[in-house]
């Protein structure tokens, strides 16, 4: 990026955290990119964060520490963050949370410079997600599917395998039909060098680095740079899936640590503080990283994006999941005590939910039976988790044959259904069979949820009922 002729800015007023103040400015707009050049004549780049009459607010990426208030320059760039995009220069490469190339690669110089803020899809252009994408994991296609273009959140707490999971469905993603280009854009957020090393490792094993473009902000560098680096990455999904039409799954993880930089920005500023700390535009902050997901009518790609979050505490109405939900279609919740179990994934299916499932599933999607079947382990598994607690309150010896049925069926199905190995891709025809022979557990009176039909088609191959037992295979009546 070089500087523009023009005005040179001789000393700062005030430097405070990130974030340095330069009065007597003139013609210098909001967002407009600035380089900063410290005594020792090292360049850093900055954004402008806020501007007046005579003063502007700006953010160094690289930090403040040994800016001199007296003897630093400042010159504005006249435009945006922009970044230069191609397919031939961005997948199978690993960058920096600017950009930068962290592989011994050269910067990507073909491409038109595109504005890492984006553009707002028009919504009369959008097309409603509706094709089914098959992640090979049984609690999330069966029960939570995912669908092109669709935004669908992981909800995680710490310790929990959330980078194995993000890991494991962009190795298995794909649609059922067509053999589409499909590329992976992964984002990290302020997460530690093992959790990088692990995703970097991992893309490298399973072959999957070629289609794979990596930008990585570690815990250690600059806070502020973690309001850049999802940005960037969505910039290069924009141009693979719109101009180079291809099928874009964005992976930003994790995006807590992002809030936590907003709201270390917002307090710099001296802004007066909203839930927990957090400024009051956090939503539309957020908002304007999570719509950039979709399709539009005049391309035939797609982004999807699993933003991934850790729960401070674990609290679910905590201001960051509880805001990522309203603007999301969705969410998978992580829970800790399937993960003290030992099931992987440990997804809690009762709180868990995608809200465009209905449209991606079903006949000439994946299956006519899906979407019943869906509703109906809901059902029996809600019932089973009330028939534990009744368990934990009377013990098990007084429960009735029935009620004993519940708890046969939520550990089978915690344990076969939901739980699986990490490389293990199960297809969705084998988790539509595997729920009805978990289904089928139960006498036919106590499915109500699935049609007589779909019963005699799907279940009674599964295993037969006489008075809550199972019959095997051949001696159905």
């Amino acid at each position: 990026m070089t500087a523009r002729p023009g005005i040179e800015y001789l000393g700062l007023s005030q430097v405070q955290g990130p974030l340095i103040f330069v009065k007597g400015i003139r013609n210098v707009g909001f967002r407009e990119m600035a380089e900063v050049e410290s005594p020792d004549g090292e360049v850093r780049l900055g954004r402008v964060l806020s501007v007046s009459e005579d003063l502007a607010v700006v953010e160094i990426f690289e930090g403040t520490v040994g800016l001199s208030a007296f003897r630093s320059k400042v010159r504005f760039l006249g435009h945006p963050f922009e970044y230069r995009v191609s397919s031939e220069e961005v997948l199978g490469r690993v960058f920096d949370g600017l950009g930068r190339p962290l592989d011994g690669g050269p910067m990507p110089l073909l491409g038109k410079a595109r504005d890492i803020n984006g553009l707002p899809i028009n919504p009369v252009a959008r097309v409603y997600p509706q094709d089914f994408i098959q992640t090979g994991i049984s609690a999330i296609d069966g029960l939570n599917a995912l669908v092109r273009g669709q935004k669908l959140p992981v909800f995680s707490g710490s310790g929990l395998p959330h980078a194995q999971l993000a890991a494991q469905i962009v190795r298995q993603a794909k649609l059922l039909e067509g053999d589409e280009k499909f590329a992976v854009v992964f984002a990290a957020v302020g997460i530690k060098h093992e959790e990088a090393q692990f995703f970097r490792k991992d893309f490298e094993e399973s072959g999957g680095l070629k289609n794979v473009s990596m930008f990585l902000n570690l815990a250690d560098d600059p806070s502020i740079e973690r309001l850049i680096t999802p940005r960037i990455a969505l910039t290069v999904a924009e141009h693979l899936a719109f101009e180079e039409e291809m099928h874009v799954l964005v992976v930003l993880s994790d995006m807590t640590n992002y809030c936590e930089a907003l709201r270390e920005v917002a307090t710099s500023k001296g802004e007066v503080p909203s839930r927990k700390g957090y400024p009051g535009y956090l939503y539309s902050d957020l908002a304007s990283i999570y719509e950039r997901a979709g399709r539009i009518a005049t391309a035939r790609g797609s982004i999807t994006q699993i933003p991934i979050l850790t729960m401070p505490d674990d609290d679910i109405t905590h201001p960051i999941p509880d805001l990522t939900g309203y603007i999301t279609e969705g969410q998978i919740v992580l829970d800790r005590g399937l993960f003290q179990k030992g099931i992987y994934p440990p997804i809690n299916i009762l709180p868990s939910l995608s809200r465009l499932m209905s449209d991606g599933i079903g006949e000439g999607r994946t299956r006519e039976d899906h979407q019943n079947l869906a509703s109906q382990i809901y059902a029996l598994y809600a019932q089973a988790k009330r028939v534990e607690m009744l368990a934990s309150i009377i013990g098990e010896e007084d429960l009735t044959a029935h009620d004993r049925l519940f708890l046969k069926f939520s550990q089978e199905l915690e344990r076969r259904f939901i739980g699986q190995e990490p490389y293990e891709d199960r297809p969705i025809f084998e988790t539509l069979d595997l729920g009805w022979e978990l289904a089928m557990i139960f006498p036919e009176r106590d499915l109500s949820r699935v049609k007589p039909d779909q019963i005699r088609e799907h279940g009674l191959r599964k295993g037969a009922v006489t008075d809550g037992k199972t019959a095997p295979v051949g001696q159905q009546k």
